[in-house]
């Protein structure tokens, strides 16, 4: 069995405790995602908190920290840079820093979080004064370490699966570059579940809206109704040759009803229960992905396809809610068109949701709305559940539908292995992948 890592990134100003944040009636989605891993911890998984979100992590952060303002990062995404350098050591499984001794601020960011500080000595002078644990000997990353080195029993990670929330989901490209830029990494495949992935102003750079050729799988959801200025989502450049096709997928509701708010302001406003099924699907669709790549996930919804389509008919029911919310922005209205802006790689000139279409994606439909339904999967969803009679014979019932198959068998494209269009009848494991010729075979003795 190969060994798959994965990586939860937060959103900006979102953390590991969002599984009981009351703006997420259902739990924050990468948090609570995260919190269902039945593997261990440091081990199969990490999660990482987003920009902004209060430094809660930097005692364990296995790079030196930098416990930036708040304020800063919330506006220009300082830290994540480091968090990507922490997922890098993690992979790796040997720290780079590890705390001995911790300056006033935190020590106070601490004792803020209830963490037990036993009377802490103070030693230097008062404008840079540091504080030693009393008879601490192990830090929290050597014991980290050591868990890690013990249960992986030296092994390195065949897979790294990533999952991310705005800036989270942008850092999801930027851990993808890092490890495709590091030799000792470059030969882990990697797979993308981004949702609404959004850099922030300014930061379009060519690592964070570029996908190298380390990827096996790209599936992003994107917000239909967000139209806050600063707020335009990446869809990222791909390179010629990918295993599978990028997928792409608008859904309705701004930037945080994807993973699991329920308000028209899409912050702290009133959970109305009808909104909530974007947030449903999304969680749906990342567990059906991340469980075929080889994340292993407690407490999933296993939606059916009724179930899948009674969520699409909430959403066509409530969208005038909907598209109310494009009224409601976190900062001010985005300054042209009607239709979201998004970045398109690293241009972010003119382009707009109905733009992201064509043959580079799985679905060539993109972004855009398919003739009266709200996106491709919308009409797929409706067409599997009730097929015309021409069609109840067709391949769409013979090879499973993307998000209910179990791996690559995700749509009625082959895919190349080995330099080969292979196409599965039925779910299948693909990692690790041997094909041989018949002549091969005979060899061997198949």
């Amino acid at each position: 069995m190969p060994f798959v890592f994965t990586v939860f990134f937060c959103g900006t100003g979102s953390n590991s405790f969002d599984t009981q944040n009351k703006n997420y009636p259902n739990g924050e989605l990468v948090s609570t995602l995260a919190s269902n891993h039945s593997g261990s911890e440091f081990v199969d998984w990490i999660i990482i908190d987003g920009p902004g979100s209060g430094n809660l992590q930097e005692d364990d952060k296995w790079v030196t920290p930098g416990n930036h303002n708040k304020t800063k990062a919330t506006l220009t995404g300082a830290g994540w840079e480091e968090n990507v350098a922490h997922a890098v050591a993690m992979i790796k499984g040997n720290y780079e820093w590890s705390r001995s001794k911790l300056t006033a601020e935190e020590v106070k960011i601490l004792q803020s979080q209830g963490v037990p500080i036993d009377n802490p000595q103070a030693l230097g002078p008062w404008f840079w004064r540091t504080y030693d644990y009393p008879n601490r000997k192990v830090t929290p990353q050597e014991l980290q370490m050591q868990k890690a080195k013990i249960m992986r029993k030296g092994k390195m990670p065949d897979v790294v699966n990533l999952i991310g929330w705005s800036r989270g989901g942008v850092t999801c490209h930027m851990l993808a570059n890092a490890i495709y830029n590091d030799p000792a990494l470059r030969n882990i495949r990697v797979n993308i579940f981004a949702i609404d992935p959004v850099p922030g102003i300014g930061n379009f750079q060519a690592h964070r809206t570029s996908i190298p050729a380390n990827i096996d799988n790209y599936v992003a959801v994107y917000a239909r109704d967000e139209r806050s200025f600063g707020f335009s989502p990446s869809v990222p450049s791909f390179p010629s040759q990918m295993r599978v096709k990028p997928i792409v997928l608008p859904l309705p509701g701004r930037h945080a009803t994807l993973v699991g708010n329920g308000a028209v302001n899409g912050g702290s406003g009133t959970q109305d229960a009808e909104l909530l099924a974007p947030g449903k699907l999304v969680r749906h669709l990342a567990e059906e992905y991340l469980t075929a790549w080889g994340t292993p996930l407690q407490k999933r919804l296993n939606l059916s396809l009724k179930d899948v389509e009674s969520l699409y008919d909430s959403m066509v029911a409530n969208s005038a809610k909907y598209i109310a919310m494009r009224s409601h922005t976190y900062t001010i209205e985005q300054v042209q068109g009607k239709e979201r802006k998004v970045g398109k790689g690293s241009d972010l000139l003119s382009t707009y949701f109905p733009d992201i279409k064509g043959t580079e994606y799985l679905h060539p439909e993109g972004l855009a709305p398919v003739n009266g339904y709200l996106s491709w999967h919308h009409k797929q969803i409706k067409t599997l559940v009730t097929p015309p009679v021409a069609q109840q014979q067709s391949v769409d019932r013979l090879f499973p539908h993307f998000a209910f198959g179990l791996t690559y068998s995700f749509s009625n494209e082959p895919i190349l292995l080995n330099g080969m269009k292979v196409i599965f009848d039925q779910p299948v494991g693909l990692y690790p992948v041997n094909l041989e010729s018949k002549e091969e075979a005979r060899r061997n003795g198949a």
